[in-house]
């Protein structure tokens, strides 16, 4: 679906209007949404995330304009800055997600503590169709993928913050070859970690990693300690560079994962938060952001962005990094395969 999507983007352009010299009515993301949507709320969702660590308080939804009862996904986390990945029906074909003006990366902007209204982060020139997600920063570059006209599939791109504004965009330089997904690269810039389903795994998707040497990133290899014949995916590096977070199928739905590094060896990975929990980011004070979908009867209804809270005490400063995927969108090659359960809490 997605790359037949790609493929008439890059033939035939964003389908514009014989009337394009009309101003559109601008939407919002509230105004998008379908006027028969629910919003699902903790006390009515029915596989709440369930957390397993003495360490972090019980997730709830992220306070603010950030969740509605569209779909927010992919949240990135960079000082007091708030990425994340919104769509207002899930249930749309990415087709008619390209074309409706709102869907996208956006951004919340934190002041005096509180959480601003989420704006739309532009990528493109005015005029071309595309449809971006899995936001990543360092410093003043952005990563991102997108789908976009005037190419086929799916490509990565980078783009640099000047004077506020991201600007600048451009086909960021991986090897196709090397088949990479949501990504993340460590404080040093030496090392990417990435998700792929290319040969050479255990099966599903796999994380791998790749060094920074003589100017081009090297080989991948796989990350042997962390990987299964399960799905592992979504890598997030913390600033110190030892721990390793990532998504991986567990129960029939996605659950955060977290491995510690050891004399330079990943460790055997410590389930952190299960039942429809994935994508995780930590923020300066460590705590994690994650996104969690809203299942019922199968299907995925919608999706808010939640946060477990870091119980004080003694824990590292991390500067914020983050995976992202369009996990609903299946941007990247890979989906998590749902399953019904008797009873999805038993653990």
């Amino acid at each position: 679906m997605y790359l037949f999507l790609c493929i008439i983007i890059a033939m035939s352009g964003c389908f514009h209007s014989t009337t394009d010299h009309q101003e559109p009515d601008m939407l919002t993301r509230e105004d998008s949404i379908p006027h028969d949507a629910s919003k699902i709320t903790p006390q009515t969702d029915k596989y709440p995330p369930l957390l397993h660590s003495d360490q972090w308080e019980e997730p709830v939804p992220v306070e603010g304009p950030i969740n509605t009862a569209g779909a927010e996904d992919s949240p990135f986390m960079y000082g007091d800055d708030f990425y994340f990945f919104f769509t207002p029906d899930p249930s749309l074909p990415a087709e008619d997600q390209v074309v409706d003006g709102v869907t996208g990366i956006y951004v919340s902007h934190r002041r005096n503590g509180r959480w601003g209204i989420p704006e739309k982060v532009i990528l493109e020139n005015e005029g071309v169709c595309s449809l971006n997600g899995c936001t990543f920063i360092r410093g003043d570059t952005m990563w991102f993928c997108s789908a976009r006209e005037g190419y086929t599939g799916v490509h990565w791109f980078t783009a640099k913050m000047q004077d506020g504004t991201w600007t600048d965009w451009e086909e960021a330089p991986f090897d196709p070859a090397y088949e990479i997904g949501e990504l993340h690269i460590t404080s040093d810039g030496r090392t990417l970690y990435f998700h792929s389903s290319r040969p050479g795994g255990k099966g599903g998707l796999d994380i791998w990693n790749s060094e920074y040497d003589h100017g081009h990133w090297q080989e991948p290899t796989p990350v042997e300690e962390v990987n299964t014949e399960k799905n592992e995916g979504w890598p997030f590096v913390t600033e110190d560079g030892k721990e390793l977070w990532f998504t991986r199928t567990y129960k029939g739905s996605p659950a955060i994962f977290r491995s510690e590094q050891v004399e330079g060896h990943w460790q055997e990975s410590e389930l952190i938060i299960s039942q429809f929990a994935g994508e995780p980011t930590l923020d300066q004070d460590k705590n994690i952001y994650f996104v969690h979908h809203f299942y019922r009867d199968g299907t995925m209804l919608e999706a808010d962005i939640y946060v477990a809270s870091r119980i004080p005490g003694e824990h590292s400063v991390l500067w914020p990094g983050v995976s992202s995927l369009l996990w609903g969108l299946g941007f990247i090659a890979g989906s998590w395969t749902v399953q019904k359960r008797r009873n999805c809490r038993n653990q």
